[in-house]
């Protein structure tokens, strides 16, 4: 186990194990066979680090990675072999130059007239053409290009200098099974696909994988999945947990029937209660909502192997946990406090938070303790 990023005497620590992540990834391309499996690893890879999370990641055979921002892309660039693709799912962006994607070999995914129209500009002027993406919108309405036949006509204008290798697009509801619109974009896809026959093709993302028929094509997309988090809600998690969070308690106090803790007195005792405080808050990329209140249920953590009710409204740097039914004996000062992990799921400590896995992983603060498996 290497250690990074330890602040000093750090009362929340977490463990990231890449031995899991890099077995998330084989079996996610075991089931994109005989397509590939790539790896996205935006926004920091997830929280877990991109300089530890992708050189694992590309130890276990991924030779294809996304990232969402072109800053994003020379981070992963430092941390990848040249060989590796490195695609940018935000585009072209307005505030950076075609030449310094080319100079990093990022490839953009193109999703407008107006950043086709660049890319193929910049590649006619150095008379090379560069690779990148085309994102077909099928349904989300956020970013690529508003309809084929848009798409057609900008190819048909710029497609001989465009360098284009990949078509793409993004599921709106692939986590709901039976969501009507996943079929939908399926079919609008599949007119992609017979438009541009020799493009490869990649539209599952981590949720997208596990759809049945799953419409993986040449090039599987998962991101969320790698890092344990779970690709078919409502089902048993297929994934191997990735991240556990633990954190220090500080402090234990009893409190009698009656009274109140934290901030707005919004949760109050019904017995005599055993309060701990923990060295955690907002700060730190905890939800302010997730302890529970007079009206509310709130999440559980770990302690000493029992679950027990964070209450309370979360503090920006302190979180308090009901810990009356362990044995007093059982827990002190200083014991860690499990968040995610091994015991609580990740995706079940989100729910109950008011929020999702994605936004925990990606709002982990630096004041943690960073240990890596390997």
């Amino acid at each position: 186990m290497i250690e990074v990023m330890a602040p000093v005497s750090a009362p929340g620590r977490l463990t990231i194990d890449l031995g899991a992540l890099a077995d998330n990834w084989r079996m996610l391309a075991h089931r994109a066979a005989p397509g590939r499996c790539a790896a996205v690893i935006k926004a920091n890879a997830y929280g877990t680090g991109v300089s530890e999370a992708a050189p694992a990641l590309w130890a276990a055979g991924a030779r294809v990675f996304f990232v969402a921002h072109f800053s994003e892309g020379i981070a992963a660039r430092q941390a990848l072999p040249g060989e590796a693709q490195i695609y940018a799912l935000n585009g072209l962006e307005h505030m950076a130059d075609p030449a310094d994607y080319a100079k990093h070999r990022l490839a953009p995914v193109i999703g407008g007239e107006e950043e086709l129209k660049r890319w193929s500009a910049f590649a006619a002027r150095r008379d090379r053409i560069s690779p990148c993406a085309l994102h077909l919108d099928t349904g989300m309405n956020r970013l690529g290009f508003e309809s084929l036949a848009r798409l057609s006509a900008a190819m048909e204008m710029h497609g001989r200098t465009s360098g284009g290798d990949l078509l793409i697009s993004h599921f709106v509801s692939s986590e709901i099974p039976g969501d009507p619109l996943n079929q939908a974009q399926i079919e609008r896809f599949e007119a992609a696909r017979a438009a541009f026959p020799g493009l490869p093709a990649s539209l599952a993302n981590s949720s997208g994988m596990f759809l049945d028929p799953s419409p993986i094509y040449d090039l599987g997309r998962p991101g969320y999945a790698l890092y344990g988090g779970n690709p078919t809600p409502g089902a048993p998690n297929p994934m191997r947990a990735v991240v556990t969070l633990t954190v220090a308690i500080q402090q234990i106090r009893s409190i009698e029937m009656g009274m109140a803790c934290g901030y707005n007195a919004q949760w109050t005792a019904r017995r005599p209660t055993r309060l701990a405080t923990l060295l955690i808050g907002y700060a730190d990329g905890l939800p302010r909502g997730a302890g529970a209140t007079d009206f509310k249920p709130g999440a559980e953590v770990a302690v000493a192997g029992r679950r027990c009710a964070l209450v309370g409204r979360v503090s920006m740097d302190l979180a308090i946990v009901d810990i009356t039914d362990v044995p007093k004996e059982a827990v002190k000062p200083g014991d860690p406090v499990e968040f995610f992990g091994p015991t609580i799921d990740l995706d079940d400590f989100a729910s109950r938070s008011g929020t999702i896995g994605y936004h925990l992983l990606t709002s982990l603060g630096p004041r943690y303790q960073r240990a890596y498996l390997r």
